[in-house]
């Protein structure tokens, strides 16, 4: 999950690892918000290489993320988790550095919170998608997808698949069987390199990728798949499902539901389809 976070007025790239459960930061951003630099990149090259040669382990462990930039454009961008920004405030002389520290505890309190209590990650992840200029009726299609997601891969734990790899080859079954085309061929076709998919979906889209899911999360509570291949097929029988009544949309509206459009139509409002061939 990506976001921004916003220390007083200013705007700080994020994303949530759910696998590690941390949250990295743009450490260029950071440096912005701590030196008031007019090129906090030049400053973190700056920085970066003064700490590699007193052998921080901060220059050289931190990790690299596709972020967002202000052109509209998604660049690999040095980040840093909560622990490693603690210790880059520490080697930049600021007055804001308390400010920072109680603004990343509230962070991840924030987080703890939304684990306790997930209906205040969908008030947020809500009011991030209205920043946005999504309609809420596209929101709530997607935190309704959010919802049949974390069902589906809470039955995939119970029936002992690994998150990771083994996730990403179901997801991958699920989404050809229903939509024609792999995960990474979807993104291609939408134009798209590391955003989320879902997040690029039209409504129907996002409608029919949530049956297949659910009917995947169903089929695997009958039959209780115990092997990898085993839940393969079953993330096969669920998409297929949800395929079958794609293309019977299709041939009642003589429309494709599988899209082009990616957020950026979606908010601007222009919804072109392609009549069948």
């Amino acid at each position: 999950m990506s976001n921004i976070k916003l220390f007083q007025t200013r705007k700080i790239r994020s994303a949530w690892n759910e696998e590690k459960e941390k949250w990295y930061f743009s450490i260029v951003d950071v440096v912005g918000v701590l030196t008031d630099s007019p090129n906090p990149r030049k400053y973190w090259s700056v920085l970066k290489t003064r700490l590699k040669q007193e052998g921080s382990e901060l220059a050289t462990n931190c990790s690299q993320l596709k972020m967002e930039a202000a052109d509209g454009k998604f660049y690999m961008t040095d980040v840093a988790d909560t622990e490693q920004l603690l210790r880059l405030i520490q080697s930049i002389p600021s007055p804001k550095a308390e400010p920072f520290k109680q603004w990343l505890a509230r962070v991840g309190y924030e987080r703890i919170e939304e684990t306790e209590d997930p209906e205040l990650s969908f008030d947020r992840a809500m009011e991030t998608y209205i920043a946005k200029g999504y309609s809420k009726e596209w929101i709530n299609q997607r935190l309704k997808s959010i919802e049949v997601r974390k069902e589906l891969t809470d039955e995939w734990e119970k029936r002992g698949v690994k998150r990771g790899m083994d996730f990403a080859i179901l997801t991958d079954i699920i989404t050809k069987a229903w939509s024609g085309k792999t995960v990474k061929q979807y993104k291609k076709y939408k134009s798209l390199k590391k955003e989320n998919l879902r997040d690029h979906m039209t409504n129907l889209e996002l409608v029919l990728n949530m049956l297949a899911e659910a009917t995947t999360t169903e089929i695997s509570k009958e039959k209780k798949p115990a092997t990898i291949d085993e839940n393969k097929l079953v993330a096969k029988q669920g998409g297929v499902i949800a395929g079958n009544t794609r293309r019977q949309i299709e041939a009642k509206t003589g429309k494709k539901i599988v899209s082009k459009l990616n957020a950026r139509n979606i908010v601007e409002g222009k919804p072109k389809r392609k009549k069948l061939k």
